[in-house]
């Protein structure tokens, strides 16, 4: 199948401002891009473009003062397939983890590993070691938490969710991630497209999702906390520890956003 992405953000800016966008079509993707995303600006602006320490496509810019426009869109192939499910797949010991591997076990700034060690050992201890394990972390999760734009906030925490027990996608993902490193799984955080393929409607608003990635069999495998079933046609974006790695926009000075909008639909 074919898939549609791309958004539309719209800013305002009270002074020339620095910025940093992950908005791109990850490089684990880069032989399905039928269409190219890229970014595009209004006004037209240098664009200089980086990989950061975690393979994300990144784009400095400074943003000039008054409105700007920032947009891509772009076409990507795609399996149609759903998320693989592998219930076989083992966990393993910590000194046989492959040594880039080794920061998704540590505590970062939205999970907050040390805080809640104790409470992923009371919870999990018990559960089979490996996918299954992984799988009754995001069941518990998936039950946890409710789901609410409301609730959203940009400094929410794992713990805080924990506590709070209410949130948006991310925050489904940090407390996940947490609770797979406090039980020595390594775990990164994803963002990217997710759209409603295969899915019966009413559909919300469009939106970029966030989900986890788990180390298990020697391989990465998808994890949705949130959704808490195998979906068709993600588009990851950018990954790294948790969403401060990968902030869609990372701004260095104030700003209004006055518009976003992201889309992703199968196309024929």
């Amino acid at each position: 199948m074919k898939i549609q992405v791309g958004y539309e953000l719209i800013y305002d800016f009270p002074q020339p401002t620095p910025m940093i966008l992950v908005l791109g079509t990850h490089l684990t993707r880069a032989s399905d891009v039928i269409v190219p995303d890229y970014l595009v600006t209004e006004p037209a602006v240098t664009i200089s473009p980086y990989r950061d320490t975690y393979g994300n496509w990144c784009s400095r810019l400074i943003a000039p003062a008054g409105r700007m426009r920032l947009s891509g869109s772009g076409i990507v192939r795609d399996s149609g397939l759903p998320d693989v499910v592998a219930p076989s797949a083992p966990q393993h010991p910590v000194e046989d983890l492959p040594a880039d591997t080794i920061v998704y076990l540590l505590g970062s700034r939205y999970c907050e590993t040390d805080r809640l060690s104790d409470i992923a050992w009371n919870l999990f201890a018990t559960t089979p070691p490996g996918w299954a394990r992984v799988q009754a972390i995001c069941d518990y999760v998936h039950n946890h938490i409710t789901f609410g734009y409301e609730h959203a906030r940009a400094t929410k925490s794992a713990w805080e969710a924990f506590n709070e027990r209410n949130g948006v996608c991310r925050d489904y993902a940090h407390l996940a991630i947490a609770f797979c490193r406090c039980m020595n799984i390594p775990a990164r955080y994803c963002t990217g497209y997710l759209g409603d393929i295969g899915m019966p409607p009413p559909y919300g608003p469009m939106d970029f999702a966030g989900w986890f990635e788990a180390y298990l069999g020697g391989r990465w495998y998808t994890f949705d906390p949130r959704n808490n079933m195998p979906r068709i046609g993600r588009v990851l974006i950018g990954q790294g520890r948790d969403a401060a790695d990968v902030p869609i926009t990372h701004t260095f000075g104030p700003n209004t956003l006055v518009s976003f909008k992201v889309w992703t639909d199968e196309v024929f």
